[in-house]
């Protein structure tokens, strides 16, 4: 049975050539996304120890940094500096230590030529250049010019210098927490800092400048200490700790770095997790691929099979003899899908870098586990998927099976077949309304697992309905359209295999198209119901603005009204929610609350205004007392003055700034909302940026703005999961390759008879054709109808949370789905219906 096995994959290799490659470049996504995190993983743990080989020691502050009391309540909270010159000095003499050095760092805005800010604000960054003994910082390699000395000198690492154009001997605009600095550009260097690998900026200051600009309160971040040669890192450790105070951390680099690997190697398992997961769609996907070919190479071999089982053969022996091919094909699949994952793993970190990021480099790192997981995933799907084609071979009695070259599911399996699909989509249904009703997202997620199982099982079911509908279009192009049609519905199971491939990466697709799309608008309806404000003012990098930013803006002739937001965290009574403090005065013209009860007349000294869910859960009203208790342990009691509906963007409780100032380590604003006399406009933004002093730190952003960001951080989602999806829709496209081309030899004699009674070769190649694009558009409503379901229950629950979220369909978007389905069919038969034409209609005829 082996040496049979053996020769049907030669006799049949041209026909078995696109199952292989859907096994192939199922592998080649798990391998090669294995080989990626890898290689990566390895090359950042390499670049990380590289930044910690000459550090022996390293000290840091355990409490908070120096100076970050409160402003308004006095010096209550603040601490003394602790990581100071003095200490550094004293650490620097210690025997056994070469040099100590002192690093600080904090946000940093640089401005391009063009005056905006450069990257993102939660990657600009500032530092310190500190010169050991031989006058370098060897956390920096320079590359042009010279490290900054004097106080309005930087340098700036060469990523930013690159796409700024900025170069040495320029003059830039940089600000950190306070006015613009006009800083001479004095050198460019290399960094291995992550944030500037993720698309940041990093500026470098003199050691005494940045102690001042970045507002460390007089001490460093961190000291780290190069020992002597032959020094022993544990002594020089001790002898630390005797000279440091009690509230610090010292720990040896060698620690450091083993941190740092454990960070970096949970990082990379996350992101392998989440390729494989798109890795396995891929592979569930082809197996319908590998079904559907090997249930058609059982039919097309009837008559060898019964011949075997009348000379003898078990059914065993013949469902192992299947087993058999599909484990030859699995290995050849497996080992070429092994080699091409390096390819992939290559391509993976081209793109990642395109995308901006700046991977370190490094060597492919191929693990022995990596080629033998690629070794079992495409052996044990290839063989999973070929196991009920080769144990329904088996049943095939020997007398009916060389009687019949087609034998038909009987109607009991289909009958069994169907019950299952409506019990499992039944079940699904049943736990995606669950999911509806507020239980857990896992029951949700189980739920439209289910019904997507359910719906591809009811498949064959479904065919004949949804494909008979569209009769009187095929109708239109004659002979053709009606056999194509009857081709699509001669086999269910076949029509239902190769567009369930297709179904399933539709639905995925509609699905988050639909649940972006509607976010999106909930957030834009969001930012339009709830201000009034026309703009808000928020540093680039999301802390707190100085409440100097409101008086300038307040002394503006074209602003209207302005308030800050002031945000404290505690609890009110048991539960944990956040205390915004704002200006009474000027709230109604800036926001717009939907109250249940009271007004924005309840806001005022010792009241509150509190969203409608907390007053529930407190079970409190109007004129009811809340006690909240701060962070820092103090309570304060406000009376009820109002209870709005809250959402996403404002929730909580609102009083008077002056309620939360004293409970605030440092008097900052979360934002300014402003309102102008003449609206929106363009000149009324550059009104306030000018006001601001062009500041690169501070962002200023209108509604649609706001809306913006989250549509651009929505869009870049949603193309990743595009890409990622990508894999398997090409494996589905192979799939209706694969079931035409197999469906043409299989109908050879009848494809003849068809040429001789005179259907040209025109006519069977639009016949394939318009089969084709039946079953892939017969896919692409299944998966887009599955998709807004599975939408519609995601999207109800989001609403729970989300009080603007409403369901919207995008329409255009649909329709490109249907016609890239579309595309995808006529394509994929290119290549059958080109085959089909060119049979002699004599030799076709003659044909078994």
């Amino acid at each position: 049975m082996f040496r049979t096995a053996v020769r049907n994959v030669l006799a049949h290799k041209a026909r078995l050539m696109m199952t292989v490659l859907a096994v192939m470049l199922g592998v080649a996504f798990v391998s090669g996304t294995l080989i990626f995190t890898d290689s990566v993983g390895t090359a950042f743990k390499n670049r990380s120890a590289k930044s910690f080989e000459n550090v022996a020691v390293a000290v840091r502050s355990d409490g908070p940094p120096a100076g970050s009391g409160s402003e308004v309540g006095g010096d209550e909270g603040k601490k003394d500096p602790v990581l100071t010159q003095r200490l550094l000095k004293r650490i620097g003499n210690l025997p056994g230590a070469l040099s100590a050095t002192g690093s600080v760092t904090g946000f940093t805005a640089l401005a391009d030529k063009d005056g905006k800010l450069v990257g993102e604000g939660w990657g600009s960054n500032g530092a310190n250049y500190f010169p050991g003994p031989d006058g370098e910082d060897d956390r920096y390699t320079f590359t042009d010019g010279r490290a900054p000395k004097a106080r309005d000198e930087i340098a700036i690492d060469s990523r930013t210098a690159d796409r700024t154009g900025f170069r040495t001997g320029d003059t830039a605009r940089v600000s950190t927490d306070g006015p613009v600095m006009k800083q001479r550009i004095t050198g460019v260097f290399d960094t291995d800092d992550g944030s500037v690998g993720a698309g940041g900026s990093l500026v470098l200051f003199d050691n005494t400048t940045a102690m001042k600009v970045l507002d460390t309160g007089g001490e460093y971040d961190e000291i780290t200490v190069r020992a002597e040669q032959g020094a022993s890192d544990a002594a020089l450790k001790r002898a630390v700790e005797k000279v440091v105070p009690g509230d610090t951390e010292v720990t040896t680099g060698k620690v450091l770095a083993d941190e740092q690997a454990e960070f970096i190697a949970e990082d990379t398992k996350q992101m392998s997790q989440v390729l494989l997961y798109f890795a396995g769609i891929a592979l569930f996907v082809g197996i319908f691929l590998i079904a559907n070919t090997f249930t058609m190479l059982v039919a097309q071999r009837t008559k060898e099979l019964a011949l075997l089982r009348a000379i003898g053969a078990t059914r065993r022996q013949v469902t192992r003899s299947v087993l058999l091919e599909a484990l030859l094909i699995g290995l050849v699949a497996s080992v070429s899908g092994f080699l091409l994952g390096s390819g992939v793993a290559v391509g993976m970190r081209a793109g990642v870098n395109a995308m901006g990021a700046a991977l370190p480099d490094g060597p492919l790192v191929i693990a022995p586990t990596t080629a033998l997981y690629a070794l079992l995933v495409g052996v044990v799907i290839t063989m999973l998927a070929a196991w009920l084609p080769g144990r329904r071979a088996a049943k095939i009695p020997p007398v009916a099976a060389m009687n019949s070259v087609h034998a038909a599911p009987t109607t009991r399996g289909l009958v069994v077949r169907n019950s299952i699909g409506s019990a499992i989509t039944a079940l699904g249904t049943a736990m995606l309304f669950m999911g509806t009703q507020g239980s857990s997202t896992g029951v949700l997620f189980g739920g439209a697992g289910l019904v997507l199982v359910g719906v591809i099982v009811l498949t064959p079911l479904l065919s004949r309905p949804v494909i008979a509908a569209a009769a009187p279009l095929l109708a239109r192009f004659g002979v053709s359209g009606t056999l194509a049609r009857r081709n699509a519905v001669r086999n269910p199971r076949r029509t239902a295999a190769t567009a369930s491939a297709l179904m399933i990466g539709l639905t995925l697709i509609t699905g988050m198209t639909v649940i972006a799309t509607s976010m999106q608008t909930a957030i834009d309806k969001m930012a339009v119901d709830s201000l009034k404000s026309d703009y808000s003012v928020t540093m680039a990098n999301f802390n707190g603005l100085n409440p100097d930013v409101r008086s300038k803006l307040d002394k503006l002739p074209e602003v209207e009204a302005s308030s800050p937001l002031r945000t404290a965290y505690g609890e009110a009574g048991d539960t944990f929610t956040r205390m915004t403090g704002l200006d009474p005065r000027s709230a109604p013209e800036l926001l717009n609350l939907d109250f249940t009860s009271g007004s924005f007349t309840g806001l005022g000294a010792k009241k509150a205004l509190i969203d409608q869910d907390l007053a529930d859960d407190l079970h409190v009203k109007v004129g009811d007392t809340v006690r909240y208790t701060f962070d820092d342990d103090k309570t304060v009691a406000v009376r009820v003055g109002g209870i709005y509906e809250g959402n996403e963007m404002f929730q909580g409780l609102y009083v008077p700034t002056s309620v939360v100032n004293p409970h605030l380590d440092k008097v900052a604003d979360d934002q300014v909302l402003v309102k102008m006399k003449d609206g929106a406009s363009d000149a009324a933004e550059a009104t306030i940026v000018d006001a601001l002093g062009k500041n690169p730190a501070i962002s200023v952003k209108d509604k649609q703005a706001i809306s913006d960001d989250f549509a651009q951080a929505i869009n870049l989602l949603l193309k990743m999961l595009y890409g990622l999806l990508a894999m398997a829709i090409l494996i589905a496209v192979l799939g209706v390759v694969n079931t035409l081309a197999m469906s043409v030899f299989e109908r050879k004699h009848e494809i003849g008879m068809l040429r001789a009674i005179g259907l040209d070769r025109s006519r069977v190649k639009r016949m394939v054709r318009l089969e084709a694009v039946v079953i892939s558009l017969f896919g692409a409503i299944l998966g887009i109808g599955l998709g807004l379901f599975i939408a519609w229950a995601a999207g109800t629950s989001i609403a729970g949370t989300v009080t603007t979220y409403t369901m919207q369909i995008p329409f255009l978007e649909i329709g490109v789905f249907l016609g890239m389905a579309a595309l995808v069919g006529v394509l994929a038969a290119l290549w059958p219906a080109r085959r089909a034409a060119k049979l002699n209609a004599l030799e076709a005829i003659k044909a078994e």
